[in-house]
């Protein structure tokens, strides 16, 4: 069967996603606080962990810092409800302007993605100590949500 990276259009159709995504964010006054005037690695860093999560290729984890990267990221952001969900609205919107698949078990899988992530980037962004840290460790692997029961495996 397919991988989410491989109906998403792999590298180039997620990379595209990514660039659009991102250019919304840094426009957005809720999100600028957390993004500021953006980095230029951020595109690249964020499609390969797209593109890792989606069943692609583990460069985020072989060569970018992997998950470890992303806790000492959101540490300290203090992310809001409101900004993670219009990172989520945002996230969601970016899709169908980059033209990735429509189709519902696409988007069902897409939607959960990011609602998980960005539950997880919040409790680590108000974590104090590590003890307070979400328990995920890893770059978590997406399926089609057929093939897993509501949650992320990895």
């Amino acid at each position: 069967m397919e991988s989410l990276y491989e109906h998403a259009g792999g590298e180039e159709g997620l990379r595209h996603f990514v660039e659009v995504f991102y250019a919304h964010v840094l426009a957005d006054p809720l999100l600028v606080p957390l993004f500021g005037a953006g980095k230029p690695e951020h595109v690249p860093v964020l499609t390969a962990f797209e593109a890792e999560t989606f069943g692609g290729p583990a460069t985020f984890t072989q060569e970018m810092g992997g998950f470890q990267r992303l806790i000492d990221i959101h540490r300290h952001l203090n992310i809001t409800e409101a900004q993670r969900q219009r990172f989520v609205d945002l996230y969601l919107a970016a899709a169908d302007e980059a033209g990735l698949p429509a189709d519902a078990p696409f988007r069902q899988a897409l939607r959960e993605h990011v609602e998980f992530g960005t539950h997880v980037a919040m409790q680590n962004s108000h974590a104090r100590t590590d003890a307070e840290l979400h328990p995920l460790r890893e770059v978590p692997i997406w399926n089609w949500p057929a093939e897993r029961p509501g949650t992320a495996t990895g």
